[in-house]
């Protein structure tokens, strides 16, 4: 069948060639997943830039993902959402889906990289702090339930000396904490990149000895699903890390492109820093789409730790929790 152009506008076209695609059974190429709509939540720090670049670089519209974005300030009210039920996908670290699961039955599809090296336990310059146990009888700013704010409660502090008590815990944002420091409302703050660069490169806060997270956790960040989803859209989840393993690659292939669109994110936000101080606070993201074989002996630690601290219920069903299955379709069909 040809289709005459002549006198027919733009619409008339399309309804036409869409009709020809119909009759020639050419829907099916269509994936049967591209009608859903992942609604995909990320924190607005360094450890979701990975997945906005993910969303902004075409990679999932060329396999066939329509994405809605939620973004929230840390990865745990992501988690939060999930559980809810309002958000199909989100990254965050070991403890906050350990909880997830916990709350929510969530899953795991991939670690998508390792951010130990972006999480520091930063004090505000003129005061002269120098580790963590200094810390005693100062205002703490903590994204409490965060991975980072459990952490730090359960670790960090403890091998400092640090009870609860000894110091004054301020519930706020990662993203609120460097302008509290420079407003002197509090005295340290336990947060991530690029707020650790940024304020180090203005002069407002040093880091803390003992108070580097890589020392004690690497990080992994896992992509957690909601077991529904997963069920319902096993092939658009292979798509989906499809996508992903493609962005590792720019990450690694060509790090002035994601440099570019992550600067531009913040920059739009009003942030000010140079490319420089951006580009050190990014570099700290490892991003390695993947799923390695010994995490369950580093969740069940992570596990062990809530359950002592009565944050969750009992220590996860792994082979429930864990989907490798996915993401090695994905690599095999790649």
């Amino acid at each position: 069948m040809t289709i005459d152009r002549s006198g027919l506008n733009r619409r008339q076209y399309l309804a036409a060639t869409g009709a020809t695609a119909l009759s020639l059974g050419m829907s099916s190429l269509v994936p049967a997943y591209a009608a859903t709509k992942l609604r995909q939540g990320y924190q607005v720090n360094m450890w979701g830039m990975p997945t906005y670049y993910l969303m902004k670089s075409g990679l999932l519209a060329k396999h066939g993902i329509d994405v809605e974005e939620f973004a929230v300030a840390s990865g745990n009210l992501t988690m939060q959402q999930m559980v809810a039920r309002q958000v199909d996908m989100g990254t965050y670290a070991g403890p906050s889906f350990i909880i997830g699961n916990d709350k929510g039955g969530l899953v795991a599809i991939a670690v998508i990289q390792n951010v130990g090296k972006t999480a520091q336990v930063m004090a505000r310059k003129d005061l002269g702090l120098k580790s963590v146990s200094d810390l005693k009888g100062k205002k703490v700013a903590n994204q409490t339930g965060s991975s980072t704010g459990n952490i730090w409660t359960d670790q960090i502090a403890p091998k400092a000396g640090l009870k609860k008590g000894d110091y004054e815990e301020v519930r706020m944002n990662t993203n609120d904490m460097a302008a509290a420091l420079a407003a002197k409302t509090i005295d340290a703050m336990v947060t991530v990149e690029p707020y650790n660069a940024i304020a180090e490169a203005d002069g407002i806060a040093n880091p803390l000895q003992g108070g580097d997270f890589y020392s004690f956790d690497k990080l992994p960040v896992f992509m957690a699903a909601t077991p529904e989803y997963v069920e319902k859209n096993p092939d658009a989840v292979v798509a989906y890390l499809k996508a992903w393993l493609e962005a590792g690659k720019e990450f690694k292939q060509n790090p002035d492109k994601v440099n570019n669109v992550v600067y531009e994110y913040y920059a739009s936000k009003g942030y000010k820093m140079s490319k420089d101080t951006f580009k050190t606070a990014l570099s700290r993201v490892e991003v390695d789409p993947g799923f390695p074989a010994d995490l369950t002996g580093y969740l069940t630690n992570h596990a062990k730790i809530l359950l002592d601290a009565k944050k969750i219920k009992a220590i996860p069903d792994w082979k429930k929790a864990l989907r490798p299955e996915f993401m090695q379709k994905a690599r095999a069909t790649a």
